[in-house]
């Protein structure tokens, strides 16, 4: 329900908790909620940290792609939450984007354009390939009801997990190739 639509109660309830129990650790429903949000970053950042210079881009972005289009398929709500936050200006959760976020996406980036200046990948901005990544994949999280709505289809479908991993490796990567 997003930081307004939801109430303490709710949460409380929701955690298997007692309001008073909630409000000691968090002493605001806006703690709690950019801790939520800290804690979706860490994890959804997690897959990002891992590819380095040594490995071939091309399973390291391929497994990237993989595990970020598994975490829109089992945590579509965790998604639309965090893109609801981004669509207000994310008024509770800029420091997080401008300091962690940015220092990790940085890194990252350097490691695309050392592939790119190894000759192992086609040029490219390194920042668009990243956001391509991020907004292919979340798509079918945020947008879920229109991917089922059109395609008939969700991610939670074998056949068709596989169909979009396929076909966004060969949008995103395969045209990467020297």
């Amino acid at each position: 329900y997003g930081l307004h639509g939801a109430s303490l109660d709710q949460i409380a309830q929701q955690a298997d908790v007692s309001k008073t129990n909630l409000l000691y650790y968090f002493p605001t429903k806006e703690e709690l909620y950019v801790q939520v949000m800290r804690e979706l970053l860490r994890v959804w950042l997690l897959p990002l940290s891992s590819f380095s210079e040594e490995q071939d881009p091309f399973a390291a972005l391929g497994d990237y792609l993989r595990i970020k289009l598994e975490f829109s398929r089992d945590n579509p709500e965790e998604s639309r939450l965090f893109c609801m936050e981004i669509l207000q200006g994310a008024p509770l959760l800029l420091a997080e984007l401008q300091q962690p976020l940015h220092d990790r996406v940085q890194a990252k980036v350097a490691v695309i354009q050392s592939w790119i200046d190894q000759g192992k990948l086609k040029p490219i901005e390194p920042y668009h390939l990243i956001f391509s990544i991020w907004a292919t994949t979340q798509h079918y999280a945020d947008f879920r009801v229109q991917i089922e709505a059109v395609a008939g289809r969700t991610l939670d479908d074998p056949d068709f997990f596989d169909e979009t991993l396929r076909n966004l490796t060969a949008l995103l990567l395969d045209s990467l190739r020297p």
